[in-house]
């Protein structure tokens, strides 16, 4: 379930995220969790960039009349549940939003029962990938890459779904592999991770899949490295897995309206048996003990919590992208929704009704990983495939830059990855 919350009264299409928000391309240190919310939300304000900078004002006059340079770039990511298109141009510290629409299409919608994504699925992604078409169009995007997800991947017609779109709108999009989801989600969200962990978990928590990734920290001098360019992320990993389960997988499967402590239990006991062999074969709970570690969470799963939380009357970017939450908050927030009916979680402001037969098997697949390796701190993650998919685009193109001029480099040299 990615970081996708409309709001359940906000029009189709609709994202919190303003055409004026900022991708910071390095983050704070946020080394303490905060014992409350509020205090929570009050030190991510200092620790975490900030992530809606002032307006550009040259962001729609630019980006129809072909600045040539300041090109904009593209991300569309096509999942299971979302369809969701970011717009950018490289900035003095990362990349400045010029557009985004997000909409829930639950493209995989029966697929796990039927094999095969339905007319009334396709039907929804079509009239969500025309709307991105058109502004592909219109802010005249340099460069795109538009990819698709789990549903596409495991589809008896997902590549015929793919040209259909193709010949309709002309847009390319990539079926990826469990691998490439992996590394992107990575790299969207890598600018958030604590400099002093020495080991980091980033989990995506999608509609059709789940990614796990852990990462090596040690591996770099220092983060700085990473960032700059010196070293790639990628170096970082030293495992990974894409579970074949995710919130509409899970939820189809246990009925996911009505959710009792059991089923709940039934629900995160199916994911830890997933988990088993990868940890039999890798054994981080034996590698990372006594480590610094934290778990870095890029899911809708992850981002609903906060939201609830923090008791936000609507979703709210900016205080969410960024913010530490401990185990015990996120027990006390799983908690409140097993206890609410279906109904009742649809008045939540954070959920809605897109959203409300979801939320708790997101909760159920992060259980099955906290259970399985604890984990004192996690931080909150509104950002992923998107976000990466942009920075790749802009480091190939060496017009990443994030924040630090070097000697003897123009402004405009940026830094590019080992190759």
């Amino acid at each position: 379930m990615k970081p996708d919350h409309p709001g359940p009264g906000a029009p189709p299409g609709a994202e919190r995220l303003s055409k004026s928000d900022e991708f910071i391309g390095h983050g704070g240190s946020g080394n303490a969790t905060p014992a409350s919310a509020n205090q929570q939300n009050s030190a991510q304000r200092a620790a975490v960039p900030d992530v809606t900078a002032r307006r550009d004002s040259s962001a729609r006059a630019g980006s129809s009349s072909g600045d040539l340079a300041d090109p904009i770039y593209g991300a569309l990511d096509l999942g299971t549940n979302n369809c969701r298109l970011l717009l950018a141009r490289p900035s003095r510290r990362g990349f400045r939003v010029v557009d985004a629409f997000s909409r829930i299409i639950r493209l995989g919608e029966g697929v796990s029962l039927s094999g095969r994504l339905s007319d009334q699925a396709m039907s929804r992604t079509m009239e969500a990938l025309k709307v991105c078409a058109g502004k592909l169009q219109r802010h005249r995007v340099g460069r795109a890459r538009m990819v698709a997800t789990q549903a596409c991947r495991v589809a008896e017609n997902g590549q015929s779904f793919v040209a259909n779109v193709r010949d309709n709108f002309g847009l390319e999009i990539e079926v990826l592999t469990s691998e490439m989801e992996a590394r992107l989600a990575v790299a969207g969200c890598a600018t958030l991770i604590d400099p002093e962990a020495e080991f980091v978990l980033v989990f995506d928590i999608g509609g059709g899949s789940s990614e796990i990734i852990w990462l090596d920290m040690t591996r770099f001098g220092s983060r700085r490295d990473v960032l700059t360019g010196r070293y790639d992320i990628d170096d970082a990993i030293v495992a990974w897995e894409s579970l074949p389960v995710g919130v509409v997988t899970l939820a189809e499967r246990f009925d996911g309206r009505t959710v009792t402590p059991d089923s709940f239990a039934a629900m995160s006991n199916a994911v830890t048996e997933l988990l088993a062999p990868f940890e039999a074969m890798h054994r981080f709970c034996e590698r990372v003990a006594g480590r610094k570690v934290h778990f870095l969470g890029t899911s809708g799963t992850v981002t609903t919590i906060a939201g609830v939380l923090l008791d936000l009357e609507r979703y709210d970017r900016k205080r969410v992208d960024g913010i530490w939450l401990n185990t015990a908050q996120i027990n006390d927030v799983t908690s409140r929704l097993l206890n609410l009916s279906y109904e009742d979680r649809i008045l939540e402001p954070c959920i809605g009704r897109e959203r409300a037969d979801l939320v708790l098997a997101g909760c159920a697949i992060l259980d099955a990983i906290l259970k399985l390796w604890p984990a004192e701190r996690l931080r909150v993650a509104d950002r992923g495939l998107r976000e990466g998919i942009l920075m790749r685009l802009m480091m190939e193109d060496g017009v990443w830059r994030t924040g630090r001029r070097r000697r003897g480099r123009s402004r405009r040299s940026g830094n590019r990855p080992n190759p």
